[in-house]
């Protein structure tokens, strides 16, 4: 199994955008070692701002700057980056539709050994609610740069979401990437497992699982979680009837609870949401936190095989 780092490819992808449009300015809050927007700074010392443990500050000058014409990259972990800022990224970037591009690093229990108060279980819920933000999760390096790329492109406000461990390459190449569409990885008709994050690789693991045992699952890496793609979702919910979600994050305002919203309104159908329930992490290794929370494949074979 072939792993890579997300952060690495992310601060690799900045780089070569940097090269080919000045436009593009870079913001870290004291992390940029982590974060890997170092790479950017060294390129770029002009156009790259370390603005110290300041996370509101460095919200609100990403602000300033994209209404200035500039297109702006801030990242910091995601638990600082979400929750500390929030009434920055709210008035200032959302309300404003400024061009700011928050890519955070450290989502999600895989954190590991930090712990609770370093572990962002509730980022995507907290940005899925702002009014014009886009949230989107990438499940391997080579989607993280095809994601990077396509929110340069895109004007307006994005939440980008990495992890801090490296992840097994799901993409070969770099990936088609939309924003708004899912993307199919595998079909089957009993089941759908709709995944984002490091929870693709688990999701596919289990469909190899489920296959031996007679059951074959559609799994869908829902890699842009807001705008959510109704079209693939219906479309699974038609043909297998049952749906499960997978996500390193809270079962509540996060991937499931996209799902359940479109689902409930429009095609009332079977699911279970794999996730993180109501409660907060705990320090420990990625893998071991994976099997205490049951986020690992042989966890989503049980749930599909309970409500099969």
């Amino acid at each position: 199994m072939q792993v890579a780092s997300l952060r690495k490819a992310y601060g690799e992808t900045l780089v070569e955008l940097g090269r080919k449009n000045e436009k593009i300015v870079v913001l870290d809050a004291d992390l940029a070692k982590s974060t890997h927007t170092y790479m950017f700074g060294e390129a770029f010392p002009d156009r790259f701002f370390d603005m110290g443990i300041s996370e509101q500050d460095m919200m609100a000058t990403a602000a300033g700057l994209a209404a200035s014409g500039k297109i702006v990259f801030a990242s910091t972990f995601a638990v600082f980056a979400t929750g500390r800022a929030w009434d920055q990224i709210r008035i200032q970037i959302a309300y404003s539709q400024n061009n700011v591009k928050i890519v955070a690093t450290h989502g999600g229990i895989s954190v590991g050994e930090d712990g609770y108060t370093h572990q962002a279980i509730e980022d995507i819920a907290l940005m899925r609610v702002l009014p014009g933000m886009r949230v989107i999760v990438p499940a391997d390096a080579n989607a993280t740069r095809a994601v990077i790329k396509k929110v340069a492109d895109v004007p307006g406000p994005f939440y980008v979401r990495l992890t801090r461990p490296p992840l097994p390459i799901i993409y070969e190449e770099v990936p088609n990437v939309e924003i708004g569409k899912g993307i199919i990885l595998k079909e089957g008709k009993d089941v759908t497992l709709i995944a984002i994050g490091a929870m693709v690789y688990q999701a596919l693991e289990a469909a190899k699982m489920l296959e031996t045992m007679g059951i074959t699952a559609k799994v869908i890496d829902m890699v842009s979680v807001k705008p959510l793609d109704e079209e693939v979702l219906l479309e699974a919910a038609h043909t297998t009837r049952t749906i499960v979600t997978c996500e390193d994050h809270s079962v509540i305002g996060g991937l499931g609870s996209a799902v359940a919203e479109v689902l409930g309104e429009k095609m009332p159908t079977r699911m279970y949401r794999v996730g993180i329930r109501d409660t907060f992490g705990v320090s420990g290794s990625p893998d071991e936190l994976y099997e205490k929370f049951q986020l690992k494949a042989k966890h989503i074979v049980e749930k599909v095989t309970q409500m099969l």
